[in-house]
């Protein structure tokens, strides 16, 4: 049964389509999909992360414990930031993707994707076993509300006092926002600028609310899953089970500037992936703008035009609302460098254009 979160009521009463997603029950889209989507390009959006875990580790060896733990360099990151990492098996596949928020010397916030956190707790738990630090669950304790938009800091810079102006890209603050506590996040999924909000569970109806009010003026409209997922595609931004799995290495998806192998001490994975630094990879993930109006869809294969080869397989695909086309994601092989492709849409080709990632990227 699907796990709702704690605004589940006020999606109700928006009248938005529920749907499962990682165990949780979440807002697929309130109305029109493409006008949320617009909304977040144009104004800004509002959106619902409460499925997302929060694991927090702390004490003397934290730092020490996530950079045995995780890819990255943890322990060199100044409080107050936060980094892009991930979290890999010992042969290099990637168990999740993750972001890490220092907020104290001793205390750092691991952001886990909804289907994966439970897990990654249990990893950071093994990992850090020998080391005086304290891995601790408390997904259950928080909601994550996202503002994402150009428009995004005019919005909640009505309700909070914080230096907005000031925080980073990468970096979060704690502050009041509307009478309540929160750590403000400069992060987000959408490829615009925008703000994530960390707040106690009991606290996130009203201050959706209050976010909801103070947006009405500025174009702000609720955004579902459908909108975020088009949003990140746009934006070239990997989703686990999709572009990243257990199967796939960073290097492989394009992200090996994420591992670290000049670290001091080791970490699990590091031989896997510093065999993997050394040799050029077999398949590269590409974008792919479809020349006919049928949408690419996960899991399709992308062939050679000129003999219907498998070359590759779509990992993503939508209809872009801001390119007025059709886009995917996809691995293929190297070799197909400069190649003419398609993807197989039910035993026809649509021929694509191949293109280097992102699709979109804000001004």
């Amino acid at each position: 049964m699907s796990r709702p979160t704690p605004l589940r009521e006020v999606h109700e009463s928006l009248g938005a389509t529920l749907t499962d997603f990682a165990g949780w029950l979440m807002p697929l889209r309130y109305g029109s999909e493409s006008a949320e989507h617009r909304a977040v390009r144009e104004a800004a959006g509002l959106f619902d992360l409460s499925h997302m875990g929060e694991i927090f580790v702390t004490g003397p060896q934290a730092g020490a414990a996530l950079d045995h733990a995780l890819v990255g360099h943890i322990s060199a990151v100044a409080v107050g930031r936060a980094r892009y990492t991930m979290i890999c098996a010992p042969d290099g596949g990637v168990l999740d993707d993750l972001i890490v928020y220092r907020l104290a010397e001793e205390e750092y916030l691991v952001v886990a994707n909804a289907g994966n956190y439970l897990m990654v707790a249990r990893e950071l738990t093994e990992r850090a076993r020998d080391l005086d630090a304290l891995v601790e669950d408390r997904s259950d304790r928080y909601a994550l509300i996202a503002v994402q938009g150009p428009r995004a800091q005019e919005i909640l810079g009505t309700l909070t006092d914080a230096d907005l102006p000031g925080l980073k890209y990468y970096a979060g603050l704690p502050a009041t926002v509307s009478g309540r506590s929160a750590l403000i996040a400069r992060t987000g999924y959408t490829g615009e600028d925008g703000f994530e909000l960390f707040v106690a569970a009991e606290d996130a109806a009203p201050l959706w609310a209050d976010l909801a009010k103070a947006g009405e003026g500025y174009g702000l409209k609720p955004a579902g899953l459908s909108a975020r997922d088009t949003l990140r595609l746009e934006a070239g931004m990997p989703l686990y089970g999709n572009e990243l799995s257990t199967a796939l290495t960073p290097y492989e998806a394009g992200l090996g500037r994420v591992v670290k192998l000049d670290k001091p001490g080791d970490f699990v994975g590091r031989a896997a992936l510093a065999e993997c630094a050394g040799i050029p990879v077999t398949r590269r993930l590409v974008g792919l703008i479809a020349k006919g109006r049928r949408v690419p869809r996960h899991g399709y294969a992308v062939v050679r035009q000129a003999d219907g080869v498998i070359v590759g397989e779509v990992t993503s695909g939508a209809p872009s609302p801001s390119l007025g086309r059709p886009i995917a994601m996809a691995y293929v092989e190297a070799a197909s460098a400069g190649e003419e492709l398609a993807v197989d849409i039910r035993g026809g080709h649509e021929p694509v254009e191949v293109i280097d990632l992102p699709f979109y990227k804000r001004s």
